[in-house]
């Protein structure tokens, strides 16, 4: 044994003792999450996300962008993300276009399935049953869809004539509002004013609506039948949509908070093209010469099971993000946590504590 070696006790250093997870002393989900806080792995990095998500959610000058990738409206977790808009903890979403494609069946009365692993995948398809893991979407239900965006592209036109997702995603809310079939994320975010921007909009079912509504618009201003078209003639079509709209709006969107928070759910685009906006503020500082303020992160939860070794966008840190300018670090207040593990199992945890200590505190 070294001579010079020492024996510290821990506390003397300042170290933070762990303790055993006691159920007996457990009387909510809120007090549940703090006791996992003090014991190890992904439980303390739930209890570390309730502590900080709570902080984020009771900071009045904090804008929250919640950014949503995988299936999580197939996988019944829409109602939650209604909760957190309609209690006004979350001020702009950002998903992919499957997410909110498929949460409008939920909002126009229509339902998902359990997959039965007995059936093929080639008997589903005969069948118009789009398998997603262990969920079915019927393909009857995308139809349906379909068929509520085509009414909106035709009857909600933005005055000047152009779309952009967050546009769509307003009128489409307001629709979903009017005809009052059932919850949904696009509904309430048009009901709380809470922004909807699609990014990777044409990776989506919408995104497939909205060009073949433009094909159909070609076709039937053509006056010619159908088979005297060439296909290279209707694949030309367009629709008038500007995915810059999104970007400038979620820009001054971002401009006026004091501080700023992000909840991500999986990864990918959402997440990327959210956090983007201090480095689109700093890059536009740069090259215009203003001195605008670069709009940081502050607080910031991840819940994802993506591992960081594999380098790709969806597992990387929130201290990799300081190193482009996304966040703030530790050290100038910024504070993170990352849980990895399947939404679908701690999201549910992790928003009914926190719906139960904000109910409690009002």
């Amino acid at each position: 044994m070294s001579g010079d070696r020492e024996f510290h006790d821990g506390r003397g250093d300042g170290l933070k003792p762990l303790k055993s997870l006691d159920l007996s002393s457990v009387n909510s989900f809120g007090e549940l999450l703090q006791a996992m806080s003090a014991t190890a792995f992904s439980g303390r990095r739930l209890g570390d996300a309730y502590d900080i998500l709570l902080d984020m959610a009771q900071d009045s000058e904090c804008k929250v962008v919640l950014t949503l990738s995988g299936a999580m409206t197939v996988a019944k977790q829409g109602s939650i993300i209604c909760d957190m808009i309609d209690r006004g903890l979350v001020h702009a979403v950002v998903a992919t276009g499957a997410l909110i494609a498929h949460g409008l069946t939920e909002s126009i009365g229509l339902v998902h399935y359990q997959y039965n692993p007995t059936d093929s995948d080639e008997t589903l398809y005969k069948k118009g049953y789009n398998r997603i893991y262990d969920t079915l979407e019927m393909e009857s239900n995308l139809n349906n869809v379909e068929k509520l965006v085509r009414s909106v592209l035709r009857e909600s036109q933005p005055e000047d004539g152009v779309w952009s997702s967050a546009r769509l995603c307003r009128a489409l809310g307001q629709r979903l509002s009017e005809i009052n079939d059932g919850r949904g994320i696009l509904r309430s975010a048009y009901e709380q004013n809470v922004p909807v921007f699609i990014p990777a909009f044409t990776d989506s079912e919408i995104g497939l609506d909205v060009s073949t509504w433009a094909m159909s618009e070609l076709i039937a201003k053509s006056g010619k039948p159908l088979e005297e078209l060439e296909q290279e003639e209707i694949l030309t079509a367009l629709p008038s949509f500007n995915p810059f709209l999104d970007l400038q709006e979620y820009a001054r969107l971002m401009r006026d908070a004091v501080t700023f928070g992000i909840f991500t759910i999986g990864g990918g685009v959402p997440r990327n093209w959210a956090q983007q906006v201090a480095p689109y503020y700093e890059i536009a500082n740069y090259r215009l010469g203003t001195d605008w303020k670069e709009p940081r992160f502050r607080y910031g939860i991840r819940i994802c099971p993506e591992p960081v070794h594999w380098g790709g966008l969806s597992g990387c840190t929130y201290s990799e993000g300081v190193s482009w300018g996304k966040f703030l670090s530790p050290q100038d207040g910024g504070r993170f946590a990352e849980v990895y593990s399947d939404a679908t199992v701690v999201l549910p945890l992790l928003m009914k504590a926190v719906f139960e200590k904000l109910d409690s505190s009002s």
